[in-house]
């Protein structure tokens, strides 16, 4: 079963390493020794860390007109930092792997598992 591991931080906490620091780099060196291992174990579907989300965009359509605003869709302490989407036989399997994430310890990870389409 396929599980999205999505990665929350506060993007203002003095907790989170800064942009371009030596921390930040180590930070991202775990990320990517993470990464590696879970390609390694064969868990691995696709990551990717997505832009602050000053960068964002939110589309609504209601009652047939678009209206486009920026930032998130809502005002959150936490906002959407990346994600992971894995393989694992089961929702123990897959939190163990989400609690092995570096972003686990300065944020959350929400794990929700894929809904299967019958095509």
């Amino acid at each position: 079963m396929q599980y999205m591991m999505l990665i929350y931080h506060d993007e203002k906490s003095p907790l989170r390493p800064a942009e371009g620091s030596q921390l930040m780099q180590q930070y991202m060196q775990e990320f990517m020794m993470f990464t590696e291992d879970i390609v390694k174990s064969g868990h691995f579907k696709a990551s990717n860390r997505l832009e602050p989300a000053a960068r964002a965009t939110t589309v609504r359509v209601r009652d047939g007109k678009t209206v486009i605003t920026d930032g998130p869709f809502a005002e959150t302490k936490e906002q959407l930092g990346g994600y992971y989407l894995v393989e694992a036989k089961d929702l123990d399997e897959a939190l163990a792997i989400a609690q092995r994430i570096p972003g686990a310890r300065y944020g959350s990870v929400e794990v929700r598992p894929i809904m299967q389409m019958n095509r």
